[in-house]
Parts: structure tokens; sequence; C-alpha cells
């Protein structure tokens, strides 16, 4: 069984940064992961997810200000942002690519505000 716990969310100024972590347990490849997330009145998105050449992929409103990680050894995906604009608030969530499980941890609640 398959469980997923987000955190490191929080309120933060424009301009600010913060790093997001997933501890993942159960039968799923930490390769296979990547993070989501959804802002208020808005579809679920993609964030950042794994290419099959092993290189991460980002959408343009992200590009150059998000990184995902991996620490293979505690199992923990991580999602480091920086440069944080309003319009990333949203919650964030990690889960499988390109088809995420019917499962879906709690999230993690980001806010950008000044």
């Amino acid at each position: 069984q398959v469980q997923l716990v987000e955190s490191g969310g929080g309120l933060v100024q424009p301009g600010g940064s913060l790093r997001l972590s997933c501890a993942v347990s159960g039968s799923i490849s930490i390769y296979d992961m990547g993070w989501y997330r959804q802002a208020p009145g808005k579809q679920r998105e993609l964030v950042a997810f794994p290419s099959r050449s092993g290189r991460t992929n980002y959408p343009d409103s992200v590009k150059g200000r998000f990184t995902m990680s991996r620490d293979i050894v505690k199992d923990t995906l991580y999602l480091q942002m920086n440069g944080l604009k309003p319009e990333d608030t949203a919650v964030y969530y990690c889960n499988r690519i390109p088809i995420p499980l019917d499962y879906w941890g709690q999230g993690t609640q980001v806010t950008v505000s000044s």
C-alpha cells in the first residue's frame, strides 16, 4: 500500500523560497514520481516530472525557479522553489507520473503573499 506524505509548505513573501518534501512508502518507485499543484478554482497541473532520458521537465511557468530532487536512501522527493510568485499559491502534491494514482496524499499548502 502506497503512502505519500507531503510537507514543507507555508506562507512566504514574493521572491521567497521553500523546499517541499514528499515521503514515499509502499510499492512505488520514487523515480516514477513528480510534483503536482492545484490552485483554488483551477485544475491540478504538473510542475515537475521526470522524462525517459532521466532529466526533469518543468512547465514554462516554473522553469528556472523550481528544482526537483530525490533522496533514494530516505525515499523522499523534494521540490526546491525559488523566486516564488503569488501565482504559485496552491496545494502541492507528489504522485506517480505520468498517470497519477487514485490515492493522493494530503498535500502541502503554499501561499505566496505580501
